[in-house]
């Protein structure tokens, strides 16, 4: 099974939290998804798709656990819990 993940760099170093066209669908970045990204500039979050209310053209994504070394497979949190223990919440 195949994970997407996505970097800061890959949507454009967006600096405000928001709903996002990209190429793969519309994705949701949250104020804790960013204060993670400027802390860890190089992390990767896992793409997760959901299903959208309404009548939404696209598909529709969020960002999950997150890597904040992603070249190293151990280092994995999940980037609700782990940023509401570091204060990022």
């Amino acid at each position: 099974m195949a994970v997407n993940k996505i970097t800061w760099d890959r949507v454009g170093r967006v600096t405000e939290p928001g709903r996002y066209m990209y190429t793969f669908g519309w994705l949701t970045i949250t104020d804790g998804d960013l204060e993670i990204w400027k802390q860890y500039p190089g992390a990767a979050f896992t793409l997760l798709e959901h299903a959208a209310a309404g009548e939404v053209i696209g598909d529709e994504f969020h960002l999950g656990a997150f890597d904040i070394s992603p070249d190293a497979q151990s280092h994995s949190f999940n980037a609700y819990s782990d940023a509401d223990a570091i204060g990022l919440h």
